[in-house]
């Protein structure tokens, strides 16, 4: 079993840049690939990126490719999504969620985090 605490989030102004990162307790966190999403009231839960358990692999959805960086350092039991050129329909609560594959809908992943808030204003 994994658990994830996000952490990183706050109120940021357009262009400006944050680093969030998803901590895991365990030992097997090497173990997971770690998704990022992000959700806005009301609308579904949106992927954002993805990376694979050695952190060779990276897949990443159009609206952040460039803009957004996921990473992890396996020996912190952490991973890392590094956010520039952030714009207002950024803002959302961000989640990390871990599966033993890399996938990119969040209903098949087991394992999130409660969430951290982004609110980047213009």
């Amino acid at each position: 079993q994994v658990q994830l605490v996000e952490s990183g989030g706050g109120l940021v102004q357009a262009g400006g840049s944050l680093r969030l990162s998803c901590a895991a307790s365990g030992r097997t966190f090497s173990s997971y690939a770690i998704g990022w999403f992000r959700q806005v009231p009301g609308k579904v839960r949106e992927f954002l990126a993805v990376v694979s358990w050695s952190g060779g692999s990276t897949v990443y959805a159009d609206s952040v490719k460039g803009r957004f960086t996921i990473s992890r350092d396996n020996a912190k039991n952490t991973a890392y999504l590094q956010m520039n050129s952030l714009k207002p329909e950024d803002t959302a609560i961000y989640y990390c969620a871990a599966n033993l594959a890399p996938r990119t809908m969040p209903a098949e992943y087991f394992y999130w985090g409660q969430g951290t808030q982004v609110t980047v204003s213009s």
